[in-house]
């Protein structure tokens, strides 16, 4: 789960870190890790299928400067809140970034405090895996925060996580 629709990404192409670097790289890896199927051509009608793993932000709408307010945050939680509820079978969620990682803490009503956010960390709820990754924006890979092996560890992680 990402951040919001990137502006010139997924917000143009409908379909979620589409058409932008953010995508480049989280598609591969999930490639490298069998999650998908098909080419990304960073467009949502190209040959990419999803295996056994759902995408989304915890916001719905590119906000502005791409940082959404509390209260967009909050708004939109009652969206993410469904589409878990939806999922039945869901073992493992991957949060890209802490904005991620705090809404689906809220949404699955788990305290902040006993699971922080942290690069490659994996909280156990009742009912999940929680694994945390820093997300994989262009800034954040050009900074080095991120770096293509860790991405793919922890994409890894949430994989074997959702296995168990």
């Amino acid at each position: 789960m990402g951040l919001a629709p990137g502006l010139h990404g997924a917000n143009k192409t409908g379909r979620p870190f589409t058409g932008d670097y953010a995508g480049e790289l989280l598609y591969s890896t999930l490639l490298n890790q069998g999650l998908v199927r098909g080419e990304y051509e960073r467009r949502s009608d190209d040959s990419l299928r999803l295996v056994d793993c759902t995408i989304t932000n915890a916001v719905r709408c590119v906000p502005p400067d791409n940082k959404p307010t509390s209260s967009e945050i909050t708004t939109c939680r009652q969206f993410l809140v469904s589409q878990i509820a939806a999922m039945p079978n869901l073992k493992a969620i991957l949060s890209l970034g802490q904005i991620a990682h705090d809404s689906i803490c809220r949404a699955l009503g788990i305290a902040r405090k006993d699971h922080p956010f942290s690069h490659g960390a994996m909280h156990e709820t009742k009912t999940l895996a929680l694994i945390s990754s820093y997300h994989c924006s262009r800034y954040n890979t050009n900074t080095g925060v991120l770096t293509a092996d860790m991405f793919e560890r922890v994409v890894r992680l949430a994989k074997e996580a959702a296995q168990t």
